[in-house]
């Protein structure tokens, strides 16, 4: 299924309570300048189709859903605020709030699996925020990288920690009950865009950056990589573990395309390769509900749903 959302695409992130249902983040002018735009989609017979759509004065560069309220989401946006909206509420209780502690663009959020009303978010002004959704002040403020940080992302089985990745080529690991990094690892030689938790093995991280490279790390002996996995040609801008194969990889490119590997198999570690965007793909997510379900988006402006078996250029 395809979906042109008209801006240039950033996030996309499946419901973790409605099957089918999909958050988009996107941005004018490739977030250079000019507004952004929260959409909803859903999955019918008759293809994606928008439920709604929540404008903002700047790109928004990352959603998440609430893991708490089906109809609540937030949206990271480049003025550094944080804007949380209510699917189910009428246009003008819209945003619920905007969270504005940020000095620079808002560039990802987590929400926390464990305590539900908690999410993280991670900025350009190098540190990262905690928050309770109820609360118009943020919780605590980490700080420990030197550049901007990328990703902060929740570990599926412990609710205090956490992990994070920043332009100042590190991978973090924090314990909400610590002002400082449990762990430090020097994960590139390259800005680290993205990370994520192995949903098997809570021991277990993925990274991409920069140098064009993908590397999967154990905390337990964090010297050096479990094995680094090669193949994209331009800078890794998302990597994400399936929720429903332990082994199982995917991640998205500046070069364009979005590709499936086996981490267990590191000798012929690449499963698959997926050339349906014609710009940066940069948003990528499994689902949750439907096994075998990813969507794709990027700066071609079109939102992508298609099973891992199938040939998303004619989904």
């Amino acid at each position: 299924m395809r979906f042109r959302i008209g801006f240039n695409g950033y996030s996309v992130k499946f419901s973790p309570f409605e099957d089918g249902r999909l958050a988009v983040a996107s941005a004018q002018n490739f977030g250079i300048i000019g507004n952004g735009r929260q959409h909803v989609l859903q999955m019918t017979q008759q293809g994606l189709r928008e439920v709604a759509a929540f404008d903002t004065q700047d790109g928004v560069y990352d959603c998440a859903w609430s893991e708490e309220n089906e109809n609540v989401l937030a949206s990271a946006c480049g003025d550094g605020s944080i804007k949380v909206w209510d699917v189910a509420a009428p246009p003008d209780a819209n945003p619920l709030r905007s969270l504005e502690e940020h000095t620079r663009e808002v560039h990802s959020l987590s929400w926390n699996l464990g305590q539900r009303t908690l999410f993280l978010s991670g900025s350009w002004d190098d540190s990262i925020k905690l928050w309770d959704v109820n609360r118009p002040t943020s919780l605590n403020t980490f700080l420990a990288h030197t550049y901007c940080v990328y990703g902060a992302v929740w570990n599926p089985a412990h609710a205090d920690v956490f992990a994070s990745c920043s332009g100042d080529c590190s991978l973090k690991v924090w314990d909400l009950r610590q002002p400082q990094p449990t762990l430090n690892i020097p994960a590139h030689q390259h800005e680290v865009l993205s990370t994520d938790w192995c949903k098997y093995n809570d021991c277990v991280l993925a990274t991409g950056s920069v140098d064009k490279s993908i590397k999967i790390w154990d905390i337990r002996s964090p010297q050096q990589e479990v094995t680094s996995m090669l193949g994209h040609t331009w800078a890794v801008r998302r990597v994400l573990f399936s929720p429903h194969a332990e082994n199982v990889l995917a991640s998205c490119s500046y070069d364009m395309t979005v590709r499936l590997w086996d981490v267990a198999a590191p000798e012929d570690a690449l499963l698959q390769v997926w050339e349906h965007h014609t710009e940066f793909a940069v948003g990528l997510d499994f689902s949750m509900l439907s096994e075998g379900l990813l969507a794709s988006t990027g700066w071609d402006e079109m939102v992508v749903a298609w099973g891992e078996h199938e040939d998303p250029r004619a989904a």
